[in-house]
């Protein structure tokens, strides 16, 4: 078993977005699109999942990419090339359906550009027609445009200050091209609870097929704790075993997202007690 696991590439994809390359050749080499891991950055440290953006199974790395909001991401910020990070354990969740669906649409919102990524990639692959929408706050915090661009064969960006593209949500892109007659067999939404709630309502009521891929707390990802549950379609399922994809038209994104700010208290607290320990230096207390 490998123990620990090194970071041999770090790059800024946006404010408090980071890249990180690290070196897992086992994961590198199971990996599918979808699929994510659950790291831990010391013995001390909570596990906290993770998006695999990419694999380079000659090299043996895997590139993940999170947001630095809370205190264990901000915490994994400050490591860089050459640290280490104690726990990587996966690929865990099931891998995406990739097959040809043929005009497939692509909606990604924040960080959640990342998990899109490959799965768009895999889609063109497969022989379908990829239709890109990436949405953000800000034009600053637009990521991985031109990955996308690559594997799209169109892309639109909306932003909410309308700093860069369509100045709105990516649903208003959506009913757009809906409205512009645009053939769409299947839509996949990764990003937002409350955007994935609102791309589905718009597919669903034309009976657009939909994918989204959720979000939850997780803790252990192999279906043991149980806080990752969800209702899908009145049944509850867990996300680090049963997803993290399901149908976007029976998920329960009010449950979901009550769920996710269950301990908005606690990981305020976390955040503020650490960075109170930090003010002699909070790189010190990273191994």
């Amino acid at each position: 078993m490998q123990v620990p696991y090194k970071i041999v590439g770090k790059k800024n994809l946006a404010p408090n977005v980071k890249l990180f390359e690290v070196d897992c050749p086992l994961i590198a080499r199971k990996h599918r699109p979808g699929q994510f891991v659950i790291l831990r950055v010391n013995e001390k440290g909570e596990r906290i999942p993770l998006t695999i953006l990419e694999t380079d199974q000659a090299k043996g790395i895997i590139r993940i990419v999170f947001q630095e909001v809370g205190k264990t991401t901000r915490q994994l910020g400050l490591l860089e090339v050459g640290d280490e990070i104690l726990d990587v354990i996966g690929p865990l969740g099931n891998p995406s359906e990739i097959k040809h669906f043929g005009s497939v649409v692509v909606i990604a919102g924040g960080v959640g550009v990342a998990p899109a990524y490959p799965e768009a990639k895999a889609l063109r692959e497969a022989g379908n027609k990829i239709i890109s929408i990436l949405g953000a706050r800000t034009k600053n915090l637009l990521i991985l445009k031109d990955e996308i661009r690559k594997v799209s064969d169109e892309l639109y960006i909306t932003t909410d200050d309308g700093s860069e593209g369509h100045h709105g949500l990516v649903t208003d892109m959506l009913l757009k091209l809906i409205e512009q007659g645009k053939k769409i067999d299947y839509v996949m939404a990764i990003g937002p609870a409350i955007m994935m709630k609102a791309v589905a309502g718009v597919t669903k009521q034309r009976g657009i097929r939909t994918s989204v891929s959720l979000n939850s707390i997780m803790v252990d990802g192999t279906g043991m704790c149980g806080a990752c549950r969800v209702t899908v379609g009145g049944e509850t399922k867990f996300t680090c075993v049963d997803g993290p994809s399901f149908d976007g038209h029976l998920v329960d994104y009010d449950e979901l997202m009550a769920r996710l700010r269950m301990y908005l208290t606690e990981e305020r607290q976390a955040l503020q007690l650490w960075e109170g320990e930090c003010k002699s230096g909070c790189r010190k207390q990273v191994p």
